[in-house]
Order: C-alpha cells, then structure tokens, then sequence
C-alpha cells in the first residue's frame, strides 16, 4: 500500500518553523554555555481550553484547553513568566557573572535557540512548584497534555495560567522584554504534521475514506494537521485582592479546520462543494478562539467570565492538538460540539465544587446566522481526595433542539481517577438528540437537509422528520513510564441510533493504543494503532467496509 504524496505547500511554513530552530540551535550549541541545572527557564506546558494549569517542568520559563472540545486549555508551565505576576514560582537565583552579558548580546533568533537548548538540556522535575491555592495538581505536564483534569470555558482558578514557549521566552529576554513580562502578553504555537497507514484507501474509498474516523481522514496520506499561533493574556487568578483580565486569539491553519469551523466563521471553505465531488478545501484557516476573560475574586472564591468564541465546556479531548492523549481522535469526541460564541461564567465555590453557566446562539454556528438560536449551558464541578478524583457533569446545549446545524443538546458525565503514582483513568458518557431531523428516505426530508449536517435514518420511510438521538461511552486508562512518556489504551462503544452523526447508521466500538514521548517539553510524537468497527452497516473505506485498521503518528514542534 502505497503512502500518498502530500500535498507540499502547506509544508513550507512547516518546513522554515523547523529549519530556522533547528540551525539556531545549532548557533546556540556551539557559542553558548548552558544554564547549570536548577537556573534559567523552567520548560513549557499546554493548557489546554479545558484543561489546566500545570506544575512546572524544567527548562523554559509558561486554557481547552485551548479550552477542550471543550475540555482542555493548553498546560501552562512555571518559569521564565512575567515576574510582576503572583501566578508565577518565586526568581530562581541570579545568574553567574557574565551570563546576562551574555544574553543581551544575543539577537532574537540566539535567544529562541537559547530556549530550546535550555529545554532539551534539563532535568525533569527540577524547577519550582508553580503558585497556586487549593489541591496540588494531581498529574504532571509533560509527560500528559494537561496537570490538572480538564475544564472547558474557562482559565484555571487559583491557578497559574501563564505559559513561555520559546518564542515568548526569545521575546521575554531581549531589549523589550521588561514590556512583555509587565504587560504578561505571551506569544506562542505549534506544528503538528502526521501521517497514516489505512486498510481503507481512497481508490475505493474516495479522498476521505478514513471517515467516519476524523482528523487524518485521508488514508495514507502525510498532512499538516495543525499550525497554531496563541496572542494571550492570563488573568492572575491565584490572587484574591484585586480585578485582573485577560484574553486570547487563536490562529489556526490546517487540515483540522474542518472540524473547529463554526458557521459563520469564514465557513466558505468548509461548505462549498470542490471540483473533484468533495465538501469543503483540504487545508483552511480558522480563528477557532477569541476572547476576553474578566477575573472577579471576591466572587465565592473567585469568578472568571469569558465573551467571545471559545471551545464548549465538557469532553475529556480537545480541538487543539497538544491537548489530547493521543493523536487520533474517540469517535465520542468527533460527534459533538466543538465550540460557542457567547458568555460564560464560572464560579470556584471550594476547593470541592465549581459551577458554571452562560448562554451562546447554540454549538459551532455565529450569532448573526439565521441557524442561531438561544441556548443555555450548565456545568457542575465537584472535586474531592484532593485532586485524584473529579467529576464533571455538564449540560452543554439547552434550548429548542430542533433539527438546525449541529443544533445539538447534549448531556455529558465524565470521572477522573488517579489511581496511583503511575496509574490514572477517564471516562465520559453522553447522550445526544436533535428533533425534527429531516428523513433521508423521505422525498420532501432529503430537502431539508442542509450542508454538513446530516439527516436522519428515520424508522419510516413515510415520516419527513423524526427524532435522532446517539449516546457514547469512553474510556482512557494511562500509565506514565518516566517523565517524558507515557502509555494511553482508549476504547469505545458509540450507538449512531438515526447515523445522524456519522451518515452510517450503527452500533460502533472503536479500541487503540497510543504511545507519547516528550524531547524537552517542546517536541512530541504520539505512534498508535487503531481498530474500529460498525456492528449494523458498512461504514469505512466509502461504506463498503464494516472495519478499518489504521497506524498513525504525529510529531508536534511548540514553538
């Protein structure tokens, strides 16, 4: 079976990210002395928009989370972070003589490549415990995307949010730096580009016949799957004296495009039917976040409320890439809502409970389009042997729940379990339904049918809508192996009762295992395999098979 030849353009943005850091840090291993452990940096972290705030690494100075499908924000990590910030460990010591002579003599692209050899030169676990009030983070970043278990819709509070990738370390430590630590404005992103090995291909198939699998849905292919740029400001939330803001933009180019995009967000690309038959251009943009967060403390024990488009509140995965187990995606997560325009509120009532609520026009569609309608959400948070276990219940999408694009309601459980030092589980349920869904067999349904949003297999051929409801069951169980790897084993029973979802009605299990391996904190590879099946339809390989096996694997480069 033959591997696909890519798609070369997106590659060169890839490929002058790579080639510009790797050739500085040649520069930097050949001119420079490296920090003595314990000084400098401490290394990066995700927080994903769902996730949270994580415990520091070594190296470099750091929501999902950005936020999850709704769960995880990227982990922000301790160190070199904007000293006026309480969020942050206290000053590591002062350099030796020489050493800051030595920094401010560096020109920009010394200083990035400085912060990745400090990065690939530390020693895990050797920085200073980031700030913080309530439970300890109960898992580390890296090996895992996230410290603390995911929570969509808002920064962590009592947390340190801040992060510092190299590219806002390079700026944190040159001429201007005093400006961007006093302001707290952090700059940074990532490439992910990956690749598969399909039992499905697309001369049967046709270009996406990995599907109803998403993300890498061509077959045997190499892809960018994501180039992501992040311009934020954390709101200090550790600190209860006073208001403090925030915010977030979020560039996103890519393949997964086609799953952040919103209706109404420049959602041409996705919606428009392509020369060869297909749905939507192979790679677009998508500015998948953009919002303010206002910090309240003397709310309970603290409140953040965000406007804007940010990713839905639950899931245990998340639209951006670092903040996922693995690489491929449950089908759990794929069938969901992936993000929300509005304004959400979420309260810290204890260390125990959290409660949110807000309202938006409904999940991944814009205020202004005529599918909007006025939707509800409510989360409730409750925590307890101090971090190792959490539960999440979310009702994610309240309103009429007619047939609209991906007008969805949605009810989500999910629990956290630590188990032990190396040992941790989670699993998430759903139940999902829209009414009024349009028959696909009915002649005056299949008109009704609107772009990218599925019909329904109703029962009766006679019936021109009826009610198509799915529910999920998930699980990951994870064994950390050091400190910059990791074992996940995910499996999964989803029932498509209507294949409103998915297009295929059926009952499906989908079962993988994943391998994560951290250089620094600023490059990973995630190897899996992967096997899913429809008991009911031939689903995969353009429904002509009932199975697919796949390897995938991807390597993603923060920057």
């Amino acid at each position: 079976m033959l591997l696909k030849r890519p798609d070369k353009r997106p590659f060169v943005l890839l490929a002058i990210a790579l080639l510009g850091a790797v050739y500085a840090q040649e520069v930097s291993a050949q001119e420079l002395t490296p920090s003595p452990v314990g000084q400098g940096a401490n290394g990066p972290s995700l927080i994903a928009e769902n996730v949270t705030a994580k415990p520091p690494v070594v190296a470099l100075a750091p929501t999902a989370v950005g936020d999850t499908a709704a769960t995880a924000e990227p982990v922000p990590q301790s160190g070199v972070t904007p000293e006026s910030s309480s969020l942050l460990p206290d000053p590591a010591p002062a350099p030796a003589v020489g050493a800051g002579a030595a920094k401010n003599t560096l020109g920009f692209f010394g200083r990035f490549a400085k912060a990745y050899y400090d990065d690939w030169h530390s020693v895990p676990g050797g920085g200073e415990e980031s700030k913080h009030r309530g439970y300890p983070p109960p898992e580390s970043n890296p090996p895992y995307p996230f410290t603390l278990w995911p929570i969509g819709g808002t920064v962590l509070i009592g947390y340190n949010n801040a992060t510092s990738y190299p590219l806002t370390t390079a700026l944190q430590t040159g001429p201007h730096g005093d400006w961007w630590k006093r302001h707290n404005i952090q700059i940074y992103g990532w490439a992910d580009a990956g690749l598969n090995f399909s039992s499905s291909t697309e001369s049967v198939g046709g270009k996406y016949a990995n599907s109803p699998a998403a993300y890498n849905q061509i077959p045997n292919s190499m892809q960018l799957d994501q180039l992501a740029t992040y311009i934020e400001r954390t709101p200090d939330t550790v600190q209860t004296d006073h208001f403090d803001w925030g915010f977030r933009f979020t560039s996103l180019y890519g393949g997964n495009y086609r799953f952040t995009t919103a209706k109404g967000y420049f959602s041409q690309q996705l919606l428009t039917i392509q020369p060869d038959g297909t749905m939507g251009k192979q790679y677009g943009w998508d500015p998948v976040m953009a919002y303010v967060d206002l910090y309240f403390p003397h709310v309970a024990q603290g409140m953040n409320l965000r406007l804007g488009r940010y990713v839905s509140l639950p899931d245990i995965e998340a639209q951006l890439a670092p903040n996922n187990y693995t690489y491929t995606h449950s089908l759990t997560y794929t069938y969901d809502c992936y993000t929300q325009t509005g304004a959400n509120a979420t309260i810290r009532i204890s260390n125990h409970w959290t409660w949110q609520g807000g309202v938006s026009p409904g999940c991944d569609v814009a205020p202004w389009k005529p599918d909007a309608k006025l939707t509800f959400n409510t989360c409730l948070q409750y925590t307890w042997r101090e971090a190792m276990d959490q539960i999440y219940a979310c009702s994610n999408s309240m309103n009429d729940s007619k047939y609209a694009y991906n007008n969805l309601a949605a009810y989500y459980l999910t629990w956290y379990h630590k188990i032990n030092a190396t040992w941790h589980f989670d699993v998430e349920s759903w139940y999902q339904y829209m009414r009024k869904t349009p028959n696909i067999f009915n002649p005056v349904g299949q008109t009704l049918v609107q772009t990218n949003s599925n019909g329904a297999w109703c029962k009766n051929a006679y019936e021109v809508t009826c009610y198509a409801p799915e529910w999920a069951i998930l699980g990951y169980l994870n064994r950390q192996l050091g400190n910059r790897d990791f074992i996940s084993s995910r499996n999964e029973f989803f029932d498509d009762l209507r294949g409103q979802r998915t297009g295929i009605k059926g009952r499906y299990v989908e079962t993988g295992l994943s391998w994560n391996h951290w250089i620094g904190s600023t490059i990973v590879m995630r190897p899996e395999l992967r096997w899913e099946h429809n008991f009911d339809n031939p689903a995969y390989d353009g429904a002509n098979r009932h199975s697919q096996f796949m390897f995938a694997a991807d390597v993603i480069w923060f920057y």
